[in-house]
């Protein structure tokens, strides 16, 4: 592996670049459930998921959890409203990522998210400016596993310290710096420009 020259700046995906903006009330009500209760179920299954397990058996299991009959077609519709929203690219990430961009720092994304979505990331064309994309699902291990580290820096040709990481969860953060990542917790858009800004990324004119 020849590596990189230059910083590489990496993204979470869920409650980074895209929030989960309403997700557990759309879904919700989409099954006609309480919304504390399909939170419950959404998240206890969801590691399996991540890993790369079918979305048919994912929402079997939240379904079941529910003490709904898992329908097809339902659970063909809850899949695709949980893709659709994990997927939507907000304008303020997406007003970041095309300033980067704009400035060729190279771009690439982590995160812990299964095969459907995953795919609906490559395919949308947000995308594009990224140069690597790496889920959990590809790979079979998720953060904050250290080896998802260990693989991302192999797919993304970089040395631990060319990497700057921003993710929601701080013991994802934790685990990354252990590895050599110059890895914060994420604030915000505009949190994460300054603290860009103050590593030299994008270059001053």
């Amino acid at each position: 592996m020849t590596p990189t020259t230059g910083p590489t700046v990496v993204f979470d995906l869920g409650e980074v670049l895209v929030p989960s903006s309403g997700l557990e009330r759309v879904l919700a009500a989409e099954l006609g459930v309480a919304e504390p209760a399909l939170r419950d179920a959404y998240w206890s299954h969801r590691p399996r998921h991540d890993l790369g397990d079918p979305p048919e058996q994912y929402w079997r299991s939240v379904f079941t959890a529910l003490g709904l009959a898992p329908e097809p077609d339902r659970l063909a519709r809850a899949e695709a409203l949980d893709v659709a929203r994990w997927a939507a690219l907000p304008s303020a990430s997406a007003l970041m990522v095309g300033e980067l961009a704009r400035m060729r720092v190279r771009l690439a994304v982590l995160s812990n998210a299964p095969r459907g979505l995953a795919a609906a990331v490559r395919a949308a064309s947000w995308s594009t400016p990224f140069d690597r994309l790496l889920f959990s699902a590809d790979v079979g291990v998720a953060k904050p596993s250290p080896d998802i580290y260990r693989r991302a820096d192999h797919e993304f040709r970089t040395s631990p310290d060319q990497v700057v990481f921003f993710d929601d969860r701080a013991e994802n953060v934790r685990s990354a710096r252990a590895h050599g990542w110059d890895a914060h917790v994420w604030t915000g858009a505009a949190g994460a420009m300054t603290t860009l800004r103050s590593r030299g990324i994008p270059p001053r004119a």
